[in-house]
C-alpha cells in the first residue's frame, strides 16, 4: 500500500478522543511509510490528519473542491494539494490515488464519501479495502443499520464484509495488506481483473 485516502470531518466532534485518533492515524501512516490522501482542508479532523502526517514526515495530498478551498480552508503546506471542480471530481480523485480507505468519524460527507467507494466495491469499480476507524464505537450504529439492511433482503452478507471495522488503525491497515475482494461483484458473471 503506497497510500490510503481517509474520509474524516471538518468539524471535531464533541470528544477530544476524536481528533487524538486522527492525530493518531496521521502519524502512523507516515511512519509505514503510506502516504495519506484526504479532502485537503486545514480544519477540523481533516487539519489534524494532515498535520500528524506531516509533522511525521509523511506524503499528505489533498483534494479540495474549488468551492470549499476557501471555505474549508485549504491546507497551505501540503505535499501537494489537487483543487477540482466539484464533490464528483474529489471523490474519483481520491479514489484514483488511493490503495485502500479509511473512515474516520465524520458527519454527513464522510459517510457519503464512505457510502460511493462501498457502492463501487459492490459494482467491482475497484477491489480496493474500506476500513472504518470504530473510535469509541462510533460506527456501531452504522453496522447495525447495514446488517439490518441485510437481514431484510437489500444487501448481501458479502457486500455487508465489505466494511473492515476495527479500534485500532494499525490493524485495520494489517489486514489491508492481505485484502482479498469478494468475487464475482455485484452483476457481474465473472470476477473483474482487479
Amino acid at each position: 500500500m503506497s497510500r490510503i485516502c481517509v474520509f474524516c470531518g471538518s468539524s471535531m466532534g464533541f470528544s477530544p478522543r476524536y481528533a487524538e485518533q486522527a492525530a493518531a492515524l496521521g502519524k502512523l501512516l507516515a511512519q509505514r511509510g503510506i502516504g495519506l490522501v484526504y479532502g485537503g482542508a486545514s480544519v477540523g479532523t481533516m487539519g489534524v490528519v494532515a498535520d500528524a502526517a506531516l509533522a511525521a514526515g509523511g506524503e499528505v495530498i489533498g483534494v479540495i473542491p474549488e468551492a470549499l478551498s476557501s471555505v474549508e480552508i485549504s491546507h497551505a503546506g501540503l505535499s501537494e494539494l489537487h483543487v477540482v471542480r466539484d464533490m464528483h471530481e474529489r471523490k474519483a480523485k481520491m479514489a484514483a490515488l488511493s490503495d485502500g480507505f479509511l473512515a474516520l468519524p465524520g458527519g454527513a460527507g464522510t459517510l457519503e464519501e464512505l457510502f460511493e467507494v462501498w457502492t463501487w466495491a459492490q459494482l467491482g469499480l475497484h477491489g480496493k479495502p474500506i476500513g472504518l476507524v470504530d473510535v469509541d464505537g462510533y460506527y456501531g450504529p452504522l453496522l447495525a443499520f447495514a446488517d439490518h439492511m441485510v437481514s431484510e433482503g437489500f444487501l448481501k452478507a458479502d457486500y455487508r464484509q465489505l466494511l473492515l471495522l476495527d479500534q485500532d488503525p494499525a490493524a485495520l491497515l494489517d489486514r489491508f495488506e492481505t485484502y482479498e475482494p469478494p468475487a464475482p461483484p455485484k452483476w457481474a458473471k465473472e470476477p473483474p481483473g482487479i
